[in-house]
C-alpha cells in the first residue's frame, strides 16, 4: 500500500553528479525525519545522510562537503544530490523514513523503499 520509491540511480563516471529522489507515494502519507543508506557487496550498510522534518541535516563522514540532502515536503520527496562520486560510493541506496499519515494517527517509524542502484566507473 504505502511506498517509498527512490529513482535516480544509474551509472555515472568518477567526479560526476547524481541526484537521487525518495518520494512518499500519494499523498497519503508525508515524510518526517529521513535519510539515506547505502549498502555495497561484502559490506554493511551505511547511513549516508539524514535529515529532520525541519531539515536539520547529518551526514557520514564519508560523503561531507560531497553529498547533500534536501527535502521537499510539499512533494512528500527527499533528495540526495551526489556531487564528486568515486568508485567507493558504488552501492544500492535506499530511503529509510519515518511516515506521518496526514488522515490518520499512527506513524509508520523505519519504513524503508526498495533502493536505487549507482554505480561509479569509468
Amino acid at each position: 500500500q504505502v511506498q517509498l520509491v527512490e529513482s535516480g540511480g544509474g551509472l555515472v563516471q568518477p567526479g560526476g553528479s547524481l541526484r537521487l529522489s525518495c518520494v512518499a507515494s500519494g499523498s497519503i502519507f508525508r515524510i518526517d525525519v529521513a535519510g539515506w543508506y547505502r549498502q555495497a557487496p561484502g559490506k554493511q550498510r551505511e547511513l549516508v545522510a539524514s535529515i529532520t522534518s525541519g531539515g536539520s541535516t547529518n551526514y557520514a563522514d564519508s560523503v561531507k562537503g560531497r553529498f547533500t540532502i534536501s527535502r521537499d515536503n510539499a512533494k512528500n520527496t527527499v533528495y540526495l544530490e551526489m556531487n564528486s562520486l568515486k568508485p567507493e560510493d558504488t552501492a544500492v541506496y535506499s530511503c529509510n523514513a519515518d511516515l506521518i499519515p496526514v488522515f490518520g494517527r499512527t506513524p509508520i517509524r523505519g519504513f524503508w523503499g526498495q533502493g536505487t542502484q549507482v554505480t561509479v566507473s569509468s
